[in-house]
């Protein structure tokens, strides 16, 4: 696997301060995506060991929330097994933080549908993810406004509980409690 960038602080692909890897290799060539030369497989740098242990050191600081995926597209399969290590080692080693994924594939007809049932390394891929952005960039569906999306057709998931409830549940950023400190 080939990767395109590192991004070791990054506040706009996911909730809180990420680590963002983007992943090199994409067949869906959404028109007006951001980031068309990911699209070859053989762009950027070999996903090394040495890579791996840069970002489990990016990740071990407690400013940092997650770790978030992105491309090209991390559900390629050669993706996906280039990955897989490096998600093994990222919740062994920080089950607190959450891992985001984007991917222009489907979460039900795509993902679930024939990948989980092609590839072993799908299901263990998943077991990993905490948050889910699917769906391709359509150019037309484009809004600044949304928040951790590019286009209004794709969702924000939340891969476990929909795994164990067997339907969709849409992640909802959390409301900001405001808490008025008094001085005695």
């Amino acid at each position: 696997m080939n990767y395109a960038d590192i991004k070791y602080c990054d506040v706009a692909n996911g909730k809180g301060v990420r680590v963002s890897l983007f992943v090199s290799g994409c067949t869906h060539h959404c028109k007006g995506c951001f980031n068309e030369e990911t699209w070859n497989f053989h762009y950027g740098k070999p996903f090394t060991e040495e890579t791996e242990k840069q970002v489990l050191d990016y990740l071990d600081k407690s400013y940092i929330a997650g770790l978030s995926l992105l491309g090209g597209e991390p559900f390629e399969h050669v993706n996906q097994q280039g990955l897989l290590p490096l998600l093994r080692k990222v919740k062994a080693r920080f089950p607190e933080k959450n891992i985001w994924c984007y991917t222009g594939y489907d979460f039900e007809k795509d993902i679930l549908g024939r990948m989980a049932e092609q590839w072993e390394e799908t299901k263990e891929m998943l077991s990993y993810i905490d948050v889910l952005v699917d769906g391709e960039f359509k150019e037309a569906l484009k809004s600044p406004s949304l928040q951790f999306k590019g286009s209004s057709n794709q969702r924000i998931i939340e891969v476990q509980p929909s795994l164990k409830e067997g339907h969709i549940v849409l992640w909802e950023p959390k409301e900001y409690v405001h808490v008025e400190v008094r001085e005695n």
